[in-house]
């Protein structure tokens, strides 16, 4: 029989073990190496510093044809949203959509449009997302808080390379949709790293991953339902989350979104305490031919008039903020609809925005990101 091999620890043979650096040890010697004193002649550098970056869907620069149709081109070229083959659908895009749709799409803004900054609503509450999120960290000093449109401006690569200039080594990217879509959540994360690929010296990079079914988001959803309807001088007989759509080929091919809007929906109606279809979910914003995911809200409202529902509510908890879906899609044309089909009291429900609720949400999901980080 063999004899038994005998291990020697690193110890027994004869070596020098160093202590394993404590945490504290490593930000010491970090600081340490912050603080040595460049050359003379060597270019200033900023370091130190930790990003984070709010990202929403996109706003045009004003609602003309031109500023609608660069905004929509950019948007609607996107190989995340329109999965078609380029050689199909940039004919289509090009030629007859944009020769239409900016004048249509430009009226629709003008009745939601933010006069007094000029601006869309969508800009307006990402700026402030922004600006009280600084506010909420103004603590933490080595943070600086910035945002940026994935369509439009300003752009994720001119936000990444300011936070770079500014000294932000780790950058944590949050796309501002609670529920993932390639559509959606994939295309800001693909701008983001697009954006390092120009970069010679990069930060470190995280995104935020969707928070649908965070506790914080469904009580932020809870009990903004539950304000809104105790100023009512009505109490809806239905309340209809309503989620923005894709089509359902997109689903097929495994996108999670129609699962984590259904578990949205299922947790705030579990937090609620609402049975028996009070709350139900809906899908709107279809585009093109294709079949989208069902069932539709436009559709959804009428049918429940017709059956004799006379007050309804509508939320869009897929909506970090309000904008022209929500603000003119169910607040004017889903309200005339209800309306005109035979019902009575219609409400739209507003996004979290800014509120306080809205920036708890925020907040307690950046920090929770920002681990190891602060």
């Amino acid at each position: 029989m063999a004899a038994a091999a005998i291990i020697l620890s690193p110890r027994e043979k004869g070596v020098v073990l160093k202590p394993i650096p404590t945490i504290a040890t490593l930000e010491t010697r970090r600081e340490e190496a912050r603080s040595v004193r460049l050359p003379p002649d060597h270019p200033p550098v900023k370091s130190g510093r930790v990003g984070i970056l709010l990202v929403n869907l996109g706003t045009p620069e004003g609602t003309g044809y031109w500023p609608m149709r660069r905004y929509l081109s950019e948007f609607l070229s996107d190989r995340r949203v329109i999965e078609w083959p380029r050689i199909v659908w940039q004919p289509i895009l090009q030629g007859i959509v944009l020769s239409t749709r900016p004048k249509k799409s430009g009226r629709l803004y003008e009745a939601i449009w933010n006069r007094e900054q000029d601006e869309s609503p969508l800009r307006t509450f990402t700026r402030s997302q922004a600006e009280k999120l600084a506010a909420e960290l103004a603590g933490e000093e080595v943070v600086t808080v910035d945002w940026a449109m994935r369509y439009g401006k300003p752009t994720i690569d001119e936000r990444l390379r300011g936070l770079m200039a500014a000294g932000c080594e780790r950058v944590l990217v949050f796309p501002l949709y609670p529920q993932y879509s390639a559509t959606t959540t994939a295309t800001v994360n693909d701008a983001a790293f697009d954006a390092l690929q120009g970069m010679r010296w990069q930060p470190a990079l995280r995104t935020v991953p969707p928070y649908h079914d965070e506790p914080v988001y469904i009580d932020a959803l809870a009990e903004s339902i539950e304000k809104h309807i105790a100023d009512l001088e009505f109490e809806p007989e239905v309340v209809i989350a309503s989620y923005h759509g894709v089509p359902v080929s997109y689903f097929r091919k495994g996108d999670p979104y129609h699962c984590q809007c259904q578990k949205t929906s299922r947790l705030l109606a579990e937090r609620l305490g609402w049975r028996g279809g009070r709350l139900i979910t809906a899908f709107q914003s279809r585009f093109g031919p294709e079949e989208w995911l069902k069932p539709y809200t436009d559709k959804t409202v009428e049918r429940l008039a017709k059956e004799g529902v006379k007050r309804i509510a509508v939320i869009n908890p897929g909506f970090a903020s309000d904008c022209l879906e929500t603000l003119e899609e169910i607040a004017v044309q889903n309200r005339e609809i209800f309306l005109h089909s035979g019902g009575k009291d219609f409400t739209h429900i507003a996004c979290l925005n800014d509120s306080a609720a809205g920036m708890r949400v925020i907040t307690t999901v950046v920090l929770r990101e920002l681990q190891g980080w602060l």
